[in-house]
């Protein structure tokens, strides 16, 4: 991962750690804003602290700190930086180390953040992120946060030193060197992810759109906790026997697990008996996963998308006629435009807005689609004949999607069984343990003709390119020409606009979300022209990331940027009220 710019932040000779205390000591009692003094590198015994910002109040977002150990002090060699895909895991492994760490060594020091030390936490994936990198020789940067302490609002010169001179040293040394690890624990997350990425990228080779081990634990603590379930009750994965695949990884082995084919797979059963969690396995399987989560083996392809209906959102310029046509009053909807989309208009808007961004693989559950967007049963048609209809449902277009444009679908449906005719696999799920039902379901079609029609009056049209309008894309808010704020795990603030992600599913991390909007701050400043397709500030971005990193997006040294793909910058794109397509 690149350093990125430095943004004007402070440069110079590291000035010693003796030095640091006599500043600290001069600065107590004097106005917060003396704390300016910090800024730059300082040489401690094993590392450099550099202070890239120092906030200008205790309530103010706080200090951002960043130490670099070098190779010799760091210990990483060898195994767990021996691949990319390696060093993510040992970054991710060490994230988690600092930041529990700092947890525990953390205490309020005073008014406003005083005292408190934070980086960013990785949660259950592992992905790059700033807030912890790995050196090619192995050494290790982290950047974190810090709260300069104060009383009211003078410095704390006494609990300053304590948190600069102790708690930092402490935290940093029991966390970021490998002689205060267990190698074998180590190992384990730098095998898990080069595993994970392996199965991830050979899917394509096998015709799979996703793999899940058998031995996988998919069921989460709650929907807001993202940790695995414990308890007797858990009900670990077995593939079916005609769905079973067997694999090679370059750590653990050979393993055994489900893969589902490219085509249209529907999920079925009963409530409750493990749909949605499958589904939302597969939909986070698009990421890593780190050791003990469960999931480690459960691997999807990088280009699916899950899309649902999303009442209310915004939607620019998108062709939405392969689904919906022929609308009152001859409202175009080859360039439909609204600030107030339908369920099943939000719906279409994100399937084809997925194609633009080069999703490959649509997974969709019913429970959060549009009933008549999904489905028109045999006596709806009688009762309402096409003509008055200008909806073609999705069940007459995701075998065509997958034969002619080679998308595939993976549906979870309760409650139609017109898609049985169209489907290539039919998993059913019964108390968490998948039955391959398809020869079951076939049959049942056969049976039980239900006489519906394609509504499908003409082939779904090639998804054009739209140009968003660079200038309808504005950071900028006050005097600031950049500002990107992330409230709250949904909602992202880019310049004025708020926008809401809650239906973008797959943004699991806030730290996913700071970069979305970095992403599209970077368009709107970075990129040459004012008009160009979507696809053309995605690659933009992706090319930038590849060359310098996270780091890239951002014009100053933050710790709380994490990967994410084209298709999340995409998402919110789209969903940016201001947008205009040219």
């Amino acid at each position: 991962m690149g350093r990125g710019r430095s943004g004007g932040e402070g440069t110079g000779r590291p000035r010693s750690v003796g030095e640091l205390d006599e500043l600290l000591r001069s600065l107590d009692g004097r106005g917060y804003k003396a704390y300016e003094a910090l800024s730059g590198a300082w040489r401690f015994d094993d590392f450099e602290l550099h202070f890239d910002h120092v906030q200008g109040d205790p309530y103010a977002a706080p200090t951002r700190i960043r130490v670099h150990l070098p190779a010799d002090v760091a210990g990483f060699s060898g195994g767990p930086v021996r691949t990319p895909e390696r060093a993510r895991g040992t970054e991710c492994f060490l994230a988690h180390a600092f930041a529990a760490r700092a947890a525990q060594t953390s205490r309020s020091r005073g008014t406003g953040r005083s005292g408190e030390i934070r980086m960013m936490h990785p949660g259950q994936l592992v992905l790059a992120t700033t807030a912890l990198r790995l050196d090619d020789d192995g050494g290790v940067e982290a950047r974190f946060t810090g709260g300069l302490p104060a009383k009211g609002r003078r410095i704390a010169g006494r609990h300053a030193r304590e948190l600069l001179l102790e708690d930092v040293p402490a935290t940093v040394g029991a966390s970021l060197r490998a002689s205060e690890h267990d190698p074998a624990e180590v190992e384990r997350h730098a095998a898990a992810a080069e595993d994970a990425e392996a199965l991830r990228a050979g899917l394509a080779e096998e015709g799979l759109v996703a793999f899940v081990a058998d031995g996988a634990r998919l069921p989460r603590r709650s929907g807001i906790d993202d940790r695995p379930l414990e308890g007797d009750d858990v009900v670990p994965f077995r593939s079916p026997t005609s769905l079973r695949r067997t694999v090679r990884l370059p750590n653990v082995g050979e393993i055994t697990g489900m893969g589902i084919p490219e085509g249209v797979t529907l999920i079925v059963g009963g409530g409750f008996h493990g749909k949605s969690t499958l589904l939302r396995a597969l939909q986070d399987g698009v990421w890593n996963h780190r050791p003990g989560d469960g999931r480690e083996l459960v691997a999807t392809r990088a280009d699916a998308v899950k899309v649902r209906a999303e009442d209310g959102r915004a939607v620019a310029g998108v062709d939405i006629s392969g689904f919906i046509d022929g609308l009152p009053f001859n409202r175009d909807t080859t360039a439909f435009e609204s600030p107030n989309a339908s369920g099943s208009t939000s719906q279409a808007a994100a399937i084809v807005e997925a194609l633009e961004s080069g999703a490959r693989t649509l997974l969709v559950d019913e429970d959060t689609s549009a009933t008549n967007f999904m489905i028109r049963d045999r006596r709806m048609q009688l009762l309402v004949p096409s003509e008055g209809e200008p909806i073609t449902p999705f069940v007459d277009r995701a075998r065509e999607l997958h034969e002619a444009f080679g998308v595939s679908t993976i549906l979870v449906v309760g409650g139609s069984g017109d898609y049985l005719d169209m489907a290539d696999l039919v998993i059913r799920m019964v108390e968490y343990r998948p039955v391959d039902a398809t020869e079951a379901a076939h049959a049942v079609a056969s049976a039980h003709p239900t006489g519906r029609r394609s509504e499908a009056a003409r082939p779904f049209p090639k998804v054009p390119e739209r140009r968003p309008l660079r200038s309808s894309i504005d950071p900028s808010r006050g005097r600031r020409s950049r500002s990107v704020k992330v409230p709250d795990d949904r909602t992202l603030l880019l310049g004025r606009d708020s926008i809401d992600l809650v239906a973008v599913e797959q943004l699991v991390l806030r730290g996913q979300i700071r970069t979305v909007g970095e992403a599209l701050a970077w368009i709107a400043t970075e990129f040459p022209s004012e008009a160009e397709t979507v696809a053309a500030y995605l690659d933009a971005v992706e090319d930038a990331v590849a060359r310098e990193g996270l780091d890239a997006l951002s014009p100053y040294r933050v710790g709380d940027l994490a990967e994410v793909r084209r298709h999340e910058i995409a998402a919110a794109l789209n969903r940016l009220r201001s947008l205009r397509v040219g």
